[in-house]
């Protein structure tokens, strides 16, 4: 059964949705004024692992993350370029979107802000209609904090004797901390009409208008880094709950912790900041997921070289298991037979599996369910790989793919009908490596090497075992 540390009380839950076959799940996209990086990746990719159990588990997900494209730090960003605001919004919605692609992550529906003003709008005039937002002299609209007796709760981290919540004008404002659902126009800044005036929405509004348009007014799940617990979900609570008039508005919040560098967070002040772009390439898409989803969603992540190359080795084992696999399903004959040695590895990857959905049942916690994908590939190497059984094989593929349902990095891989370029089949692959063989035994080399490299350039990886040969397919 599975259990959620909900962050709303900070206690574990047994996850039961408010539809028993559906599960809505909201997660905070990223402000587009800048190029995506690895913190911003972590909390992608483990929600998208989230989806994917909860998919796995027999859930109908149906999953949205919003782009904010029009904020303070948009505006600003094209002003230090002197370019267009739409031109910033666009180029790094971009390179997000590209990123998500690269990351095999799959958003249902993804909302831009501009695209939802009227709905906007109609969600505050909803909110000054019912007394808990009111209208500025200059034509801001804030919600009133003190209308809403419950604020605090989710962050435990509110005091009105200091809290400033740093809209800039506190004193058009009735309490500091009450917040700016609309900001008025100010000169040079984009603007829409409205019925206080020009202007444009504040951040918060945003994502409660359009995780509900989607969603509805019941959500299960709502996510995002743990940077956004303080103001921005706690005032998403408050003006959600005030417009539908009914709590919860979300059932469980999960939120991911942060990603270090040298035990420091990233910042542009301290120069750290790594680029998704240059992680990927440096590292691989497959290799990052892997290294993302190595610890618990609720710990730091610490960036290091040597962690990531253990998930390099880690994605490099899965890969040539799971080629072996599916090469040898497509070869041998059908037995259900297994022999004493066959059984065991068979009872030991059914327990293996089962404590792998153990560690996910506990609060995702995939820092032990890593554990068990690594023993999965002892298993196999130790006492699977010279098996004759079909069936041992069957099932280790089976569960092949139903960790991979999580993790995403053997897509390409894990299928019967591997894509080798040329049209070149296992048979023919074989006969390659039977007269490359002779050509050793011979001494000619070159023409030995020849093969290879030419296999090599379509995806064809020889790999030589003394007098011996063995081939991986690959995607370089």
């Amino acid at each position: 059964m599975l259990r959620i540390q909900n962050t709303y009380g900070k206690k574990v839950e047994i996850f039961n949705p408010w539809n028993e076959s559906i599960v809505n799940m909201y997660v905070c996209g990223p402000t587009v004024y800048d190029y995506t990086h690895i913190g911003h990746a972590r909390t992608f990719v483990v929600f998208d692992a989230i989806k994917r159990y909860l998919s796995l588990k027999g859930y109908n997900i149906v999953y949205v993350q919003n782009i904010t494209d029009i904020d303070d730090k948009i505006i600003n960003r094209a002003k230090e370029k002197n370019v267009p605001w739409q031109e910033i919004a666009n180029t790094y919605a971009i390179d997000y979107l590209n990123n998500l692609n690269k990351l095999n992550i799959k958003i249902d529906i993804h909302p831009r802000v501009t695209n939802h003003i009227n709905e906007i709008i109609n969600f505050i005039q909803n909110l000054i209609d019912k007394g808990y937002a009111y209208v500025s002299q200059s034509g801001s609209v804030y919600f009133s904090v003190d209308k809403y007796p419950n604020y605090g709760r989710l962050s435990n981290n509110f005091n009105k004797a200091y809290w400033n919540q740093g809209e800039g004008i506190v004193s058009e404002k009735k309490n500091p901390y009450d917040f700016a659902l609309w900001k008025s126009y100010k000169e040079g800044e984009p603007y829409w009409e409205s019925p206080w005036g020009k202007g444009r929405p504040g951040w918060h509004i945003e994502c409660s208008v359009m995780s509900s348009r989607y969603l509805g007014n019941k959500i299960d799940i709502h996510g995002g880094g743990s940077d956004l617990i303080f103001p921005h979900h706690e005032n998403e609570i408050a003006q959600s709950e005030a417009y539908f008039g009914s709590s919860p508005w979300v059932k469980y919040w999960l939120h991911t912790s942060m990603l270090t560098i040298k035990g420091e967070k990233m910042s542009k002040s301290l120069g750290n900041i790594i680029s998704l772009n240059d992680a990927i390439n440096t590292w691989g898409s497959n290799v990052l997921r892997l290294w993302l989803l190595s610890s618990h969603y609720r710990a730091i992540i610490e960036y290091s070289e040597q962690s990531l190359n253990q998930a390099k080795r880690l994605y490099e084992r899965l890969n040539a298991l799971s080629q072996e696999i599916v090469k040898r399903l497509k070869k041998e004959e059908y037995t259900s037979y297994m022999n004493n040695d066959d059984l065991e590895a068979f009872n030991n990857l059914k327990e293996l599996i089962s404590k792998w959905h153990d560690a996910m049942d506990n609060d995702f916690n995939m820092s032990e369910a890593i554990r068990y994908v690594w023993d999965l590939t002892d298993l196999y190497y130790k006492k699977i790989q010279n098996s004759e059984s079909y069936a041992l094989i069957s099932y280790t593929y089976k569960v092949l793919q139903d960790m991979n349902k999580v993790y995403g990095v053997l897509d390409d891989v894990l299928t019967l009908d591997l894509h080798i370029e040329k049209n070149l089949t296992p048979e023919l692959i074989d006969l390659i490596l039977e007269v490359r063989k002779q050509l050793r035994e011979n001494k000619l080399y070159d023409l030995a090497d020849q093969i290879r490299s030419k296999l090599s350039s379509i995806g064809v990886k020889i790999i030589d075992k003394g007098n011996k040969s063995d081939y991986l397919i690959t995607n370089e």
